[in-house]
């Protein structure tokens, strides 16, 4: 293996004598890809906020962003941390639109902060009207986003490859690996009925016309004599349908929830925020087995070795 980090200031650019390791974080949503190292001071290199850093891996080109932190300690060594173009969706605005798809919405607010663009999907969906308000450009997107998964049924991820903006169908991030007992060093795995387990769900609807409150409610008898009673309540807009909404959440909530990370995990730099991955592993209580989606991904490059740190969701498991 061999690792190639320049951080360019002006004309200048510099190959850092780097300490210990370099991490490259990606998260699925609302998180900028974040490169951090640490680099040993000398009396020749000269860099700071804002410059480009870039980082490879023999000919896989995985990080380019900019220089947003600078730490030192007593030994005068620096603490970099650095973030891909994404780090520029917290910037807040407002927006109103009229009949854009979630990728024609991207293009809009990259093109309005200057943002370099690769390949955008076409999400198909039209956004009838929208208008948001004093929000997030993360939020903003991924309001478009949720519409368009929930009117097209279609999952897209928005990232950064090496400085282009990319918004890719989930379907097209499968990475052909298997996470299994060889691949994966260890694994953290929780069931729990602590969190977003529900076995009762009611509904609450103030009827004006009628001056009554209407109650509807789903419940599994069996798991509320096994768990006791987890209420799931909300009061809602409309009776549209209500009763079927309970149902719904209470076939989406009543079960255990599961959560599984895998930690030092053979690297491979196909496999960001957003990909699927096949995971094989007997967990004790369940064995997995299907594809899985990569929420968070940690990347440790260190010497000569790589290795992953993985946080997965589908099925039954949560983030």
């Amino acid at each position: 293996m061999s690792y190639e980090l320049l951080i360019q200031n002006g004309n200048t650019i510099y190959s850092p004598c780097v300490e210990d390791s370099i991490t490259w974080d990606t998260e699925r949503k609302g998180v900028p890809g974040k490169l951090s190292f640490v680099v040993l001071k000398d009396n020749i290199i000269k860099f700071e906020e804002g410059d480009a850093v870039r980082f490879k891996e023999n000919d896989d080109s995985i990080f380019y962003g900019f220089v947003f932190s600078k730490k030192r300690g007593k030994d005068g060594n620096i603490t970099v941390t650095a973030y891909d173009q994404l780090r520029y969706f917290k910037n807040k605005d407002t927006y109103v639109y009229v009949n854009k798809t979630a990728g024609e919405v991207v293009k809009m607010i990259a093109s309005d902060f200057l943002l370099s663009v690769g390949t955008i999907a076409n999400t198909k969906y039209k956004i009838a009207q929208r208008a948001e308000d004093n929000k997030t450009l993360f939020d903003i997107v991924q309001s478009a986003l949720n519409l368009t998964m929930q009117n097209a049924k279609e999952i897209y991820v928005l990232y950064d490859n090496f400085g282009k903006l990319m918004l890719e169908n989930i379907s097209n991030l499968k990475v052909p690996i298997v996470i299994d007992e060889q691949t994966g060093e260890n694994f953290d795995y929780t069931s729990s009925i602590d969190e977003q387990t529900y076995n009762k769900i009611k509904l609450i609807f103030e009827n004006e016309d009628t001056g009554k409150r209407e109650v509807y409610i789903a419940q599994s008898s069996a798991n509320i004599n096994k768990w006791g009673v987890l209420q799931y309540f909300e009061k809602v807009n409309s009776n549209t349908n209500i009763q079927a909404k309970a149902n719904a959440l209470l076939e989406l909530y009543n079960k255990k929830t599961r959560k599984l990370k895998i930690t030092n995990a053979i690297g491979d730099n196909r496999v960001r925020a957003g990909s699927l991955i096949v995971v094989q592993l007997d967990l004790g209580d369940i064995k997995v087995q299907n594809f899985m989606l990569v929420e968070k991904v940690k990347h440790t490059y260190k010497n000569q070795s790589h290795f992953m740190d993985l946080t997965l969701k589908g099925g039954e498991f949560i983030a």
